[in-house]
């Protein structure tokens, strides 16, 4: 597929359906893009559709089918828009939180390989989660969750809503770390609660989520 250059090449692109529930275009939107009127879309189509199906169906549709819907945050980047985001951040412009092109190859920008291997990367909230799970420290039940059931890569964590990076990798590297207290890394290879079930961590927050939803 070529790079979508006018109003109905991406509206095309939009509807590539990556997996049951979600399409490309609901990845697109990016606060950088729209402020500084730069078209946020891929050099490379077919890439950014193979890893962003891969985000989509082993990480974020278990997620919603098991904890509801979710909210996209911010997904994809182009190569100018991440730039320029992380150009901005460098300068302290307030808004502005992109590592640079290079850390984010095979993450947020899903048409670039990282040690050729592919990669996204999306910030997403659950709002069920939030709802039911507000007291500091909460969001490491759902990052444990994430850990015990799913092949991700990374997760970082952020105070509102419990928003968190959540990343697929050809060669995952499971790890998880915070912005929000407790800061710092939860878990990594090497760490010695890295292996086994955590299931003392997450139990019961299925039965909680629901309970809100039908309060």
């Amino acid at each position: 597929m070529k790079k979508p250059v006018s109003v109905a090449s991406l509206s095309e692109f939009g509807r590539v359906r990556l997996s049951k529930s979600f399409f490309m275009r609901d990845f697109l939107f990016s606060d950088i893009a729209a402020i500084h009127g730069l078209p946020n879309v891929p050099d490379d189509p077919d890439l950014a559709i193979a890893a962003g199906s891969r985000l989509c169906e082993d990480l974020l549709e278990p997620l919603q089918d098991r904890f509801g819907r979710l909210a996209i945050r911010s997904a994809f980047r182009s190569c100018e828009v991440n730039g320029l985001g992380s150009e901005m951040m460098n300068a302290g412009k307030a808004g502005y939180n992109c590592a640079s092109n290079e850390r984010n190859y095979a993450s947020h920008i899903w048409d670039q390989k990282r040690d050729g291997m592919m990669g996204a990367t999306a910030c997403i909230v659950v709002p069920s989660f939030w709802d039911a799970f507000q007291e500091e420290g909460d969001w490491q039940k759902l990052a444990w969750w994430i850990h015990d059931h799913l092949p991700y890569s990374s997760l970082y964590f952020f105070p509102k809503y419990w928003a968190f990076n959540i990343s697929w990798f050809e060669q995952p590297a499971r790890t998880i770390h915070s912005y929000t207290s407790p800061k710092g890394c939860l878990t990594k290879p090497g760490m010695e609660n890295h292996v086994g079930t955590h299931e003392h961590e997450w139990a019961g927050i299925e039965k909680a989520m629901n309970f809100v939803a039908t309060r």
